[in-house]
Parts: structure tokens; sequence; C-alpha cells
């Protein structure tokens, strides 16, 4: 059961989260043409009267990437202040998410993005831990991450997530927590939402951004702070078997934060894991205003005023 906040940004206009509805023959239903961000947001611990957002400059920026791909003009600034007055009337209490989502909002039939409607729309949840922070169970899916050439993998479109869904309830349904795709090469691509970490002889490693990854904001934060912590970093092309015999594994990502794999397949990791937990504990600190040399990573909106 989700807590839906109460006020959604629909057809240019906020209104009641429930009166925000599309039509049964809305263009994006039926033929996946939409795109989609995702954004974490918690009341500031030293200051409860104001929210903060963590990275908000670059989730705009990526949704407005991912409209350009649907051929919508959507500029970055106006969906940061939407997001801002969005969060003014909401007034959240408890931590939340917010997911905007630009779309084609004719009715009608034929796959197309020319001649058709666009739209966007903004509404949120109150969001704990999306993945348990203890760790998770990986299995490697049968479906493959899709390729660039066929789709454009530097946006969050939403008709590609068919194969994360595919391989999550797969991976569920054969007892695990969740799916670690490969790509068209056979090589270590990403979970069904969330890129993935690992950790061998001292070196994080990631999938580099030619295997097909989503460019994530998260992954790209966790790079960051693990250069700045002294941590060698390096991205390449990752073979399954690597993953086996890791010293750690993690999955990062907006709803996941950074969170621990404890199995794939049958092969499980030691709970003695110094990188993942510094680097997550790093990433907290930001997310909490904790951490002056990153504050410009983290957006404060006043409730007030």
């Amino acid at each position: 059961m989700h807590n839906f906040l109460p006020i959604a940004y629909f057809e240019n206009q906020f209104v009641p989260f429930a009166e925000a509805n599309i039509s049964i023959a809305t263009h994006a239903l039926h033929y996946g043409t939409g795109a989609f961000g995702g954004l974490r947001g918690l009341p500031d611990p030293a200051n409860p009267e104001q929210i903060l957002l963590f990275r908000l400059d670059r989730h705009c920026q990526r949704l407005s990437h991912s409209a350009r791909f649907m051929h919508f003009d959507l500029p970055a600034d106006k969906i940061q202040q939407v997001i801002v007055d969005f969060i003014q009337k909401n007034q959240p209490s408890k931590p939340f998410y917010i997911r905007p989502f630009v779309y084609t909002s004719d009715l009608g039939i034929a796959p197309r993005l020319h001649n058709v409607k666009k739209d966007f729309f903004v509404y949120g949840l109150e969001l704990g831990d999306y993945l348990s922070p203890d760790g998770v169970s990986c299995r490697i899916s049968s479906w493959h991450r899709q390729e660039d050439r066929s789709l454009p993998l530097r946006g969050k479109i939403s008709g590609a997530y068919i194969t994360s869904s595919l391989a999550k309830t797969e991976a569920v349904d054969a007892g695990f927590d969740e799916a670690i795709l490969l790509n068209a090469q056979g090589k270590v691509c990403e979970a069904s939402g969330m890129n993935i970490f690992m950790v061998r002889n001292g070196t994080l490693y990631t999938p580099s951004m030619n295997q097909d990854i989503l460019e994530g904001i998260t992954r790209d934060s966790i790079l960051t702070l693990a250069r700045e912590l002294g941590i060698p970093t390096e991205e390449r092309a990752i073979d399954k078997s690597e993953l086996f015999i890791a010293d750690e594994l993690f999955l990062s990502g907006t709803a996941a934060r950074l969170t621990p794999i404890s199995r794939v397949e049958n092969y499980t990791f030691s709970k003695d894991r110094p990188i993942s937990e510094k680097l997550r504990e790093k990433l907290s600190a930001i997310t909490e205003n904790r951490d002056p040399d990153h504050s410009d990573w983290v957006f404060k909106i006043p409730l007030k005023g």
C-alpha cells in the first residue's frame, strides 16, 4: 500500500492526486512512448522547515534529455520549478520519492512521435528502503539488456522497462530479490533498475558507459566519492564469472541508494564490506546535508515562503 502525496502536477496545473487520471486510449499507455525520472527527498534532519533533494539539477537535466528522445522540448529549468512548487504544495513530513513523467498524451492509435501531443506530470509517494539495506540476493537473468542501437538507453524510456519487469519477476519467482542483466555481448550490465559495482583487491569496478547501461546519477556520485576517498576506480566491461569471486558487490540507484549484494546465484559474500560501507556512509551524510564538501549536491527547498 503506497502513501501518495496529496497533490499532483497534471496537465499544467496542480490538482488532487486522485483527480490526476488519464484515458485508457492514451497513446503512451499503448506504445511505451514515455520517459520518467525519479528522485528522493527528505525533511532536513537539522531544520524541519526545509526539504532536501539530492542532485536536483542533474535529475532535471536527464529528464529533459529523455524528453528530447520523445521529440518533446521540455527545459530542465521548467522541470525544476514544477518540482519545487510541487514540494511546497505537498509539505511532505517523511522521506519521499518523486516521479516526473513525460509522455505522448494524445488519444488514438499508430506508434509515432510526430504529430502527437506530449505532456508532463509529477506525483510522489512516501518511500523508505526500496531494497533491504542488509543485502539482497541476485539471479543472473535469462533476459538481456537492450542495445543502444535499438533504443536510446541514455534516457529512461518507459517502454524499455518491460525487460526490467520480466527480469525482476523471473528472479523473485526463483526465490531471489533482484536480477542482474547481461548485455548482448554477455557482459555484466545492470540490475532491473540499478547500476552495479564490484570490489576486487581494493579496486572499485563498474560497467563502463559503452556497456548499454543507464547513465545513473547515483552511479556518477559514487565514482566521484570513491576517487575523493582514495579508492581506485575503473570503468570497464565485467564478465559474469568475476561477480562470483568479488570481495564486495553492491547496487546503486535513486530508489535503492547503495544496497549491498549478499548472494549471486549460489555464491554467498562476506558481510564485511569496508569499501561499500565507507561509500554508503559518505552518501548518506551528503543526502542528509551533513557533509559541507558536497553541499552543492543538495538542493534545499523551504516549506514556507
